[in-house]
């Protein structure tokens, strides 16, 4: 089957994207991706591995932009300064990504195999936080504890905002800066031990 001059794996994988940030998760499938790029359902198959290929792709390229997000926010910061600044970018991510941001909530350690290159942009993000929380003195587990707080507060807080949950006539900005104030007097209890 020839292809469409112009159509590649990232071009899929964008448009693919773009549908889920516009309409949710559940209007991903190959034919409603396929009728999005004016090409048939078949032709996705020479760009992608089938529904599961564009969800591994979709994951992948998650991770790996949230990363870039995170990384240069947190450059010559440290302590309440980094927390917020990442805690701002990664909520900022997720409201300007929302399908995207859902779809590649999968982690690399419960695929069967393990996929090396999702883990390894996995592992640069958690890499960020554990940086920002060694700022308030933890070390080892208790990072790592940190950096899953980190990720549930800002990941429950922006869910809930996109999903206009917050119907109360109050500065989500406030609430939010309030609410990551409380997490930076939590790890400084915790790195004081």
């Amino acid at each position: 089957m020839a292809r469409r001059p112009g159509l590649d794996k990232m071009t899929v994988v964008r448009a693919a994207a773009d549908l889920v940030n516009a309409e949710g998760l559940q209007a991903l499938s190959l034919s409603r991706l396929a009728e999005q790029l004016h090409v048939q359902t078949p032709s996705l198959y020479n760009h992608i591995d089938g529904l599961p290929g564009l969800q591994r792709e979709l994951t992948l390229l998650n991770v790996r932009m949230l990363g870039e997000r995170l990384g240069p926010v947190a450059v010559g910061k440290a302590g309440p300064d980094a927390l917020l600044a990442i805690a701002q970018a990664y909520r900022a991510y997720i409201k300007e990504y929302p399908g995207l941001y859902m779809a590649g909530l999968r982690s690399a350690d419960t695929q069967t195999p393990i996929d090396a290159e999702i883990k390894a942009a996995q592992d640069r993000v958690v890499e960020i936080g554990l940086a920002v929380v060694a700022s308030f003195g933890l070390e080892a587990e208790d990072a790592l504890h940190a950096v899953r707080g980190l990720r549930s507060v800002v990941h429950g807080f922006a869910t809930l905002e996109i999903a206009g949950s917050f119907g109360l006539p109050l500065d989500c900005d406030e609430s939010f800066r309030r609410l990551v104030n409380m997490l930076v007097h939590g790890l400084q209890q915790s790195g004081g031990r």
